[in-house]
């Protein structure tokens, strides 16, 4: 024998896992051929909740309810399969209606995870309801079901009203909770104590993640971004030597933050000196952070300055290195263009381009994006770092 046969519930989660996949990699309507085409044994609970989870995950909250309602026929529906409707609830502006669905969990008895409480909780916040809110945290307590991502998204939501005063009350309830290595929770305090604003704390928090795991990149990153929101640009140029000074791996992202803090503060020279010592260090070009100097000069009507940095980036493509200017680039030159001179920006940008071997094609393509696009800058969002809230899956 070549080993035990494996269990029923083991290949229905290989299945799971395939299906999701695919509604990742090909898209739904793939996904929905997929578990068309699964031997009926295959589809059980566990396959019909990842096309459940594939629906909520896209809002498509039709075929959602439908097929939500088909699982109640089979009696296949679980408390994920309430916590998948009440996130597609919740992105879909429709908070109002995660405490119904809490209501008909309890009502059949169906366990609330601290998942489901932490959605609910939310769902009260959005509708303005802080004493409901306050319910539900009290609950939790009873249920003894209370984790720092139960503080951590407490504080979130105080931080969100401006009560500071009990944002940070909760967050020093989520110190008493978090172990020496969870480096994600003290990533979480970082953002939420830039929140209300106190930067001590922020520095007390980093110095005392310091002292009991080891640093990442990733800590780092968090950490400048961080000062650059508060504006404390001493305080980051000292975290940023300090991270240079001993990192093993150079990471851009870093360099990117530091770049756009001093940007933000008109120290163009700072930035410049950041940028020329991160260029002998990494291996690769830093495209994306010479597109910040474009788009901060095109902003200060410098147009020699954005088109130096322009022909820079292109002067760095070699060998196997792809590099065309994004739709935020092209629709800042063309707004400069329009705002600033009475030259066709179109003719003129494409003058530049053409010269660096670019094919006509991709500028119609990209003049035409540019002119519609919502990418955002290139640099890394601060809201994404202040909302790094460790939630279970």
């Amino acid at each position: 024998m070549c080993g035990a046969a494996p269990k029923i519930s083991q290949i229905s989660a290989c299945t799971r896992v395939q299906l999701d996949l695919v509604s990742k990699t090909k898209g739904v309507v793939e996904a929905e051929n997929f578990f068309s085409g699964l031997p009926d044994p295959a589809k059980n609970k566990y396959t019909y909740g990842a096309l459940l989870n594939c629906y909520c995950k896209e809002l498509m909250k039709d075929k959602a309810l439908s097929h939500f309602h088909k699982m109640d026929e089979l009696g296949y529906v679980t408390s994920l399969s309430y916590n998948n409707l009440m996130s597609l609830f919740m992105r879909n502006g429709e908070p109002q209606k995660v405490p119904e669905l809490v209501g008909v969990m309890k009502r059949r008895s169906l366990p609330l995870s601290s998942f489901t409480y932490h959605i609910w909780m939310n769902s009260c916040a959005s509708s303005g309801d802080l004493d409901g809110v306050e319910r539900v945290y009290e609950e939790m307590r009873t249920e003894e079901l209370i984790s720092w991502q139960t503080y951590s998204n407490l504080a979130a939501i105080y931080v969100k009203v401006k009560d500071f005063e009990k944002a940070e009350k909760m967050l020093k309830m989520l110190e008493k909770q978090v172990k020496p290595r969870q480096r994600d929770a003290y990533h979480c305090l970082l953002g939420l104590y830039a929140g209300t604003g106190n930067l001590g704390e922020v520095h007390r928090v980093w110095n005392s993640l310091k002292s009991v795991s080891p640093v990442t990149n990733f800590s780092y990153l968090i950490m400048l971004s961080t000062l650059r929101r508060l504006k404390d640009i001493e305080g980051l140029t000292k975290c940023f030597k300090e991270w240079e000074a001993s990192c093993v791996t150079y990471d851009a992202r870093l360099v990117g933050v530091c770049v756009s803090a001093y940007l933000g503060q008109n120290m163009v020279e700072e930035a410049a000196l950041v940028f020329e010592g991160a260029s002998r260090r990494s291996k690769r070009p830093l495209f994306r952070i010479e597109e910040m100097f474009m788009l901060y000069f095109l902003e200060k009507r410098q147009l020699e300055a954005a088109v130096r940095h322009l022909q820079a980036a292109f002067s760095e493509v070699k060998g196997d290195d792809e590099w065309h200017p994004s739709p935020k680039v092209v629709g800042a030159f063309l707004k400069y263009y329009e705002e600033e001179t009475d030259v066709d920006g179109v003719d003129e940008l494409s003058k530049i381009l053409k010269a660096n071997n670019i094919d006509d094609s991709w500028i119609k393509t990209c003049i035409n994006a540019s002119k519609s696009s919502l990418e955002t800058d290139p640099r890394l969002k601060e809201d994404d770092l202040q909302n790094y809230l460790a939630q279970e899956n």
